[in-house]
């Protein structure tokens, strides 16, 4: 048996070609067209959810971007697209629901803290954020949880609130599009998310 075999592999190779070490993750192996492939592909509520099209973590991150802009509209673009990344790791380690999490403990999410690290610094971006940035995004989160759940994932809206928090601070209009959530087709989310990262990083 070659040497090679009998090597434990700590890598991924991804579509663009770069080959991303997952115990010591670098900037520059980190690429937004992996992270928007991957991510309009990890299916959130590890797929249970209704309708033709999983809703992909790519969707859900695109609404915690649109949720926090309504809610913070004087954050400026590196902020806006900090929210947008919010859950960029999942490319790589996919979606665990929180249960899950709970179950693994610390080093997972020490794994995924040190993997979203790497993705601020590859796109400029502050690390750690300030708390109460990651507050109101994880308040963003919460928010759009709440709808995935309950538009979604079969909850009822006293479970949504009783896991998620009661809905609050929204434009109407952006209100009533999340009532009517439903998932899209992965290419189309793929291009949505790297439409908005573009629009993001170009401001």
């Amino acid at each position: 048996m070659t040497e090679a075999r009998t090597k434990t592999r700590a890598w991924q190779r991804m579509l663009s070609g770069r080959r991303l070490d997952l115990l010591a993750p670098q900037p520059e192996d980190i690429e937004i067209s992996d992270i928007a492939h991957g991510l309009a592909r990890v299916a959130r509520w590890n797929g249970q959810t209704s309708g033709d099209h999983a809703f992909s973590v790519a969707q859900h991150s695109l609404i915690v971007e649109e949720i926090t802009a309504a809610r913070h509209p004087e954050w400026p673009a590196p902020l806006a697209l900090a929210a947008l990344l919010h859950d960029a790791a999942e490319y790589v380690v996919g979606d665990l629901i929180s249960p899950f999490k709970a179950a693994i403990g610390y080093d997972y999410k020490a794994f995924e803290t040190r993997l979203l690290g790497a993705i601020h610094q590859r796109f400029g971006l502050q690390w750690p954020l300030p708390p109460v940035i990651t507050a109101a995004i994880k308040h963003a989160d919460h928010t759009a949880a709440y709808f995935e759940a309950t538009r979604l994932a079969g909850f009822t809206p006293e479970e949504g609130e009783l896991y998620f928090g009661v809905p609050e601070g929204l434009p109407s209009t952006l209100s009533e599009r999340l009532d009517r959530l439903a998932g899209i087709p992965t290419p189309d989310t793929e291009c949505d998310f790297l439409r908005r990262f573009a629009a993001l990083a170009a401001a």
